[in-house]
């Protein structure tokens, strides 16, 4: 048990180091980061043009990850976003397209209206603050796509796709038992098949 409470400590003091390092990339690269990774694209994933893909709306100096959705889109990817349904449950996704109507959630977070119907994505785009070659990100403390990927992977195969600029890449990030690992990470400069 002390073990597991000075990793979570790790945790919160990488994060603050972290959200620098974060935001010195936006502000250098901004959305010219976005755009290459729009470039990149998912094919070197393996998903199939017809896999569901989870994006999410950025918030503050997360990478952008709207022009790769519409991308996708445009690929022919069906799209969906994340709905929070309450604190230490999994998300649920409703699909989405750019420039369907939206509705401010917690945070301001913005999500697809309630009557846009659930699915269940093959592809997440996950946000974070720091990643390693190992894959395990740092993300800001609530647990919510731990637990979603906990929850799909234990029912299906889902490819978990953390979008990051180069400079979030950290030697290790502390991590504990509960955490899920991402399969790759696509930043700038290329996507990194992580583990």
């Amino acid at each position: 048990m002390a073990d597991m409470r000075v990793r979570v400590e790790a945790k919160s003091e990488a994060r603050i180091a972290a959200k620098q390092a974060r935001a010195a990339a936006f502000a250098r690269h901004g959305l010219a980061a976005a755009q290459r990774i729009a470039e990149l694209g998912l094919g070197f994933s393996g998903a199939g043009n017809d896999a569901i893909v989870s994006g999410f709306c950025a918030i503050g100096d997360e990478i952008d990850p709207l022009p790769l959705l519409m991308r996708l889109r445009a690929d022919g990817h069906p799209l969906c976003l994340p709905v929070m349904q309450g604190n230490a449950l999994p998300l649920l996704f409703r699909a989405w397209t750019p420039g369907d109507p939206m509705e401010a959630a917690v945070w301001g977070i913005g999500e697809p209206l309630p009557s846009a119907p659930y699915v269940e994505p093959a592809v997440l785009l996950v946000p974070l603050l720091a990643f390693d070659r190992m894959g395990y990100r740092l993300g800001y403390g609530g647990g919510f796509y731990d637990r979603t990927l906990a929850d799909l992977r234990a029912r299906k195969s889902v490819i978990a796709i953390g979008l990051a600029f180069d400079e979030q890449r950290v030697d290790a990030v502390p991590h504990v038992d509960y955490d899920q690992p991402l399969d790759w990470v696509l930043t700038p400069s290329g996507p990194l098949r992580t583990r």
